[in-house]
């Protein structure tokens, strides 16, 4: 039953670059690995990995390096994409954002081995998430999930697996797979990355980025993962945004800067008593088990978040996070002006022409590439 699904989910969900947009070259000299096709920056140190998951694969990830980053970025990239393409994207939100950031390509993409599937992909972060720990001493406190598009589900799968992660950012999210061609109410077994499911398992800081007008994975997609969100922070609807431009708006850096700086600002989750088994370590067939019963491992964790004192309080506007710390009741008025689209964060009919001006370059540097992350669902279901 697994097996079928996995190749039904493939059918349909995974749109790997046929040939990859890069090379993995070994530079004589130092004898480190490299992305070739690539126009490196001078001034950001980037490490080329190759990981080993437990199924077996062996994954293409890079580490980019900030020395003055405190927290560290995990990201889970779009379809049709790889970390050739992403190369330029990673390096300028490491330093725009003041992050180390770890992307890596999924089973099958780019030069990763193995044919991509939904546990694979769980696989293939998993990897990424123990490099992290095991090479460069990250701590799960320290980390946060960027999942676009088709990340958004192993993203939010781990996500659900880890106690004490800082927070997690939705770009464009999914619903489920099914749910990005069909509008259902009920979740059928053959459906994949059921994030509407999974979604309120997670207990960290979630931000959602969407675009108003997305024709792929409709806006409405990342409204009702917002509201089904434990812990919410002001989302970002991106008027006239659709699936693949949103890096181009100058609201996209500016919201996930003060993201940023508002979780580092946070308390620590304390991680004061590892499980005695690694959380990550579940049963392979990970989409449908019970998450209520290795979940209750963590009844302490409840005990742990509230330590953080202020966190309920602070999910309300950036805008006006001072006040928030101290009034709770904004976070109901947060909750209602999802939908008002009259919104200063929701517009972006009246940009100020130095904001513009301060992100050209990340723009430019995003269509020099022809970045688009476009899930082919549609098209495929109509072909099958």
């Amino acid at each position: 039953m697994g097996t079928a699904t996995s190749s039904m989910a493939a059918k349909f969900a995974f749109f790997p670059p046929n040939p990859p947009s890069y090379s993995v070259s070994v530079d004589k000299t130092t004898g480190k690995m490299r992305i070739s096709e690539v126009d490196e920056r001078e001034d950001v140190d980037v490490d080329v990995l190759k990981l080993s998951t437990k199924k077996g694969n062996d994954i293409v990830a890079l580490y980019v390096k900030n020395p003055s980053a405190s927290l560290t970025v995990l990201y889970s990239h779009g379809n049709a994409a790889d970390i050739g393409q992403m190369y330029h994207v990673f390096t300028e939100l490491s330093v725009r954002l003041n992050v180390n950031l770890m992307g890596y390509d999924y089973s099958g993409y780019g030069h990763s081995t193995g044919k991509p599937s939904e546990q694979d992909t769980y696989a293939d972060i998993e990897a990424a998430y123990k490099c992290l720990e095991e090479t460069y001493g990250v701590k799960e406190e320290d980390i946060i999930l960027y999942g676009q598009s088709i990340g958004s589900g192993p993203a939010i799968e781990i996500g659900t697996r880890l106690p004490y992660l800082r927070a997690i950012i939705l770009h464009s999210p999914i619903l489920s797979g099914l749910r990005v061609m069909y509008p259902m109410k009920k979740t059928f077994w053959f459906d994949i990355y059921k994030n509407i499911d999974k979604i309120s398992l997670v207990d960290c800081p979630v931000l959602v980025i969407h675009g108003t007008e997305d024709e792929i994975v409709d806006v409405s997609h990342g409204k009702q993962l917002w509201e089904l969100c434990k812990e919410k922070y002001e989302p970002l609807w991106l008027r006239g945004g659709n699936h693949c431009n949103l890096e181009l708006y100058p609201e996209y850096l500016t919201h996930l800067r003060k993201f940023i700086s508002a979780i580092e600002k946070l308390p620590r989750p304390r991680n004061v008593s590892k499980q005695s088994t690694d959380p990550l370590e579940l049963p392979a067939n990970t989409t449908d088990h019970n998450k209520q019963k290795p979940r209750a491992n963590t009844d302490h964790r409840e005990k742990a978040r509230a330590s953080t004192g202020q966190r309920e309080k602070y999910w309300l506007s950036t805008d006006s996070r001072e006040k928030s710390r101290t009034s709770i009741d904004k976070r109901e008025k947060l909750r209602r002006s999802i939908d008002r689209p009259t919104k200063a964060r929701n517009s972006t009919d009246n940009h100020p022409e130095r904001a513009r001006n301060s992100f050209d370059r990340f723009g430019d540097m995003v269509r020099s590439v022809g970045l688009c992350n476009v899930d082919c669902m549609k098209q495929t279901a109509a072909e099958v």
